[in-house]
């Protein structure tokens, strides 16, 4: 039976090695640099290892991964690349949820020669939209337009920026104030975040979508040359963007990004009663006319083994747990850099994990 290191036992990690272990086919190593985590992790998962683990140690990592096939790394973006290290050097497939473009280009090149796959991106954006937009232009000619829409939304939002934290603080203000890779004329280009704002309706409820880095992943420059304009925005309530704007560039937060943090952690609830809003537009030629495909979905919160899980829990874990399992079962490259964009939508949809998108 495989062994799966998963590293980071929080919201994500958690959700990650469940569905893993209750898959019933996979041994589950969980590490964490938290003794708190890994103690609330081994009392509700039962059936897992668990270890304390400090994600800059090269000799920790290099004893959880002893004897692994695989590691997924729900650990902070910025800790990816020595875990990316020590998984080459253990010759371990690694698997990560990162949204920086930054760390996925070191990835990129960690996994140049290597024995084993670097599948970096995994998630829902990058992740899943990618595999979805992909799908969608499949069989189309001279496309248009490409437009990639996300965002992970409370049910109930009650303040004013109508907002909750339902994931990383620190992967939300990254996405917020890192320049947004997109194809615009058919040239890739970096554009500001939180710019181009819109709105947009999906199931009957109103929306607004503006630029955020890190969702296209590495699609941009695998569809330069092949679709004229693609991009990707996040969704939020209408309103959001005015006051992130506030508070990034009129308070000037955005050079203060560990005050921000402190704040939206202090200030900002969490919830589980969360949705995730996915919104995947094609527009291109298909058997000689102009057509628009569109894939557009609201995915709950919801209880799966007698347990209550978030929306983006679900999604992301799903994500990921579906490249893994495609990756152990033949259908996807066993070495080197593997991008979302090479990953089947009907494979995706198809699996165990993947079908909580289908």
């Amino acid at each position: 039976m495989n062994t799966i290191v998963v590293l980071g036992a929080g919201k994500i990690g958690r959700m990650v090695a469940h569905l893993l272990v209750h898959s019933g086919d996979y041994l589950v190593r969980i590490g964490d640099s938290d003794r708190g985590s890994i103690d609330r992790i081994t009392t509700t998962l039962g059936r897992a290892e668990a270890r304390v683990v400090d994600f800059g140690s090269d000799a920790d990592l290099d004893g959880v991964l002893e004897g692994a096939t695989a590691v997924v790394s729900c650990a902070p973006f910025h800790c990816n690349p020595r875990i990316a290290e020590r998984a080459r050097a253990a010759k371990v497939h690694y698997f990560d949820l990162t949204e920086d473009v930054a760390v996925t280009r070191r990835i990129s090149e960690l996994a140049e020669g290597a024995e084993c796959a670097f599948v970096p991106q995994c998630g829902l954006a990058p992740g899943f939209i990618t595999i979805c937009a992909v799908h969608l232009i499949e069989d189309m000619t001279d496309v248009h337009d490409l437009r990639m829409r996300v965002g992970a939304l409370p049910r109930y939002p009650t303040n004013m920026l109508r907002y909750n934290l339902t994931w990383s603080t620190e992967g939300l203000i990254n996405e917020y104030c890192h320049p947004c890779e997109a194809i615009v004329d058919g040239e890739l280009v970096e554009l500001p975040p939180m710019q181009n704002l819109e709105s947009l309706i999906v199931d009957g409820v109103e929306y607004e979508a503006f630029n955020t880095s890190g969702g296209l992943g590495t699609l941009a420059a695998t569809l330069r040359g092949r679709v004229r304009n693609v991009d990707y925005k996040s969704v939020r309530y209408p309103g959001h963007n005015t006051l992130m704007n506030f508070l990034l560039r009129d308070l000037r937060l955005q050079d203060r990004r560990d005050l921000l943090k402190e704040i939206f952690e202090a200030a900002l609830p969490t919830t589980v009663q969360d949705q995730i809003v996915v919104f995947v537009s094609a527009t291109g030629t298909w058997r000689g006319r102009l057509t628009e495909r569109t894939y557009a979905r609201t995915i709950y919160h919801q209880e799966i083994d007698g347990h209550h899980w978030s929306g983006i829990q679900v999604t992301t874990a799903a994500g990921v747990c579906a490249a893994v399992d495609l990756l152990i079962n033949g259908r996807l490259p066993d070495r080197g850099f593997v991008r979302q964009e090479q990953i089947s939508y009907r494979d995706f949809v198809a699996n165990r994990f993947g079908r909580y998108y289908a």
